[in-house]
């Protein structure tokens, strides 16, 4: 998927994932593609600091835990702000990372180097305040490295420790997506077999996701959160709605009436908004663009 994305789009893109995607040859992939990638680090990512001994200079790369480098700076971290998000960079953080030489034999070996990642320190998450936490499962070496509610985010981009955290910020944007989708806009219940189905499935999808969120945008301008429509009912009001579609004449013009239940009374406002101010034009032949049909704007 994200070869195919490189065929349309040539700038450098990011790849903001959770932790469960954390493998070090994935990284050297995005890279090599022309991709920044950021995600959370685990409690058991080896990480390493880099330590410069006064006598010697000498450069010497120390073993440490994410858990144990959040402890380290959290006080410096909860100093910034009492509420809203905050985060702190680590500097001299590395990470040991593949690749692939050739020996003195002509041989193709596998080494490891040191490569230097950003490492940002980050509370008070919006996912944090939205997910539904289990506090009955056991901590284990893929749970993430965390300290009263501090994470350790990590990335290539060690050059740029701000635009890591904007990024995955909008990270859960996409989890939002996900858990809208599945629930109330049936993602899961494409039962064709057909890979082009599929994929015009999610399309259609991903339309009607966008039309929600404009349409949200909309109706709750101005209002507050008790106010306002929730996602939910956008969907039952807007696709769930009964309508009836018929074909009927006015004074010897042909017209095709969409009659929809009263549900759909609360959103006359929406689409008077989007409802198209010139003529909607029917092309019958796309071979021969001078065979149309208008259709004057009714409403």
């Amino acid at each position: 998927m994200l070869l195919m994305l490189r065929e349309s789009a040539s700038c450098r893109l990011w790849v903001a994932m959770d932790r469960w995607y954390l493998c070090k040859q994935f990284f050297s992939f995005l890279e090599e593609n022309n991709y920044d990638w950021v995600t959370k680090a685990k409690r058991n990512t080896a990480l390493f600091r880099l330590v410069i001994e006064p006598a010697t200079l000498r450069r010497r790369y120390v073993p440490i835990t994410p858990v144990t480098l959040i402890r380290e700076v959290f006080k410096q971290l909860t100093r910034q702000a009492a509420s809203g998000l905050s985060s702190i960079a680590i500097p001299d953080i590395y990470m040991k990372r593949p690749y692939t030489t050739v020996n003195r034999k002509g041989m193709q070996v596998t080494k490891q180097r040191y490569v230097p990642i950003a490492a940002v320190l980050a509370i008070r998450l919006k996912e944090d305040e939205q997910l539904d936490s289990d506090p009955t499962q056991p901590e284990g070496e893929e749970s993430p490295a965390t300290y009263r509610g501090a994470y350790l985010l990590i990335s290539n981009r060690s050059d740029a420790p701000e635009e890591v955290l904007q990024t995955y910020v909008k990270r859960w944007r996409i989890e939002v997506f996900f858990r809208a989708a599945k629930q109330e806009l049936a993602f899961e219940k494409c039962h064709s077999e057909s890979e082009a189905h599929h994929h015009a499935h999610f399309e259609l999808l991903f339309a009607a996701e966008t039309l929600l969120a404009v349409s949200l945008f909309e109706l709750n301008k101005g209002k507050t959160s008790a106010e306002g429509y929730t996602h939910g009912e956008m969907v039952r009001g807007l696709f769930h709605t009964r309508c009836q579609v018929r074909l009927n004449n006015h004074k010897g013009i042909q017209r095709i009436s969409v009659d929809c239940d009263t549900q759909v009374q609360q959103f006359a406002r929406l689409i008077e908004l989007f409802w198209p101010r010139h003529c909607l034009v029917l092309l019958w032949d796309t071979q021969k663009p001078e065979i149309y049909q208008k259709l004057p704007q009714t409403a």
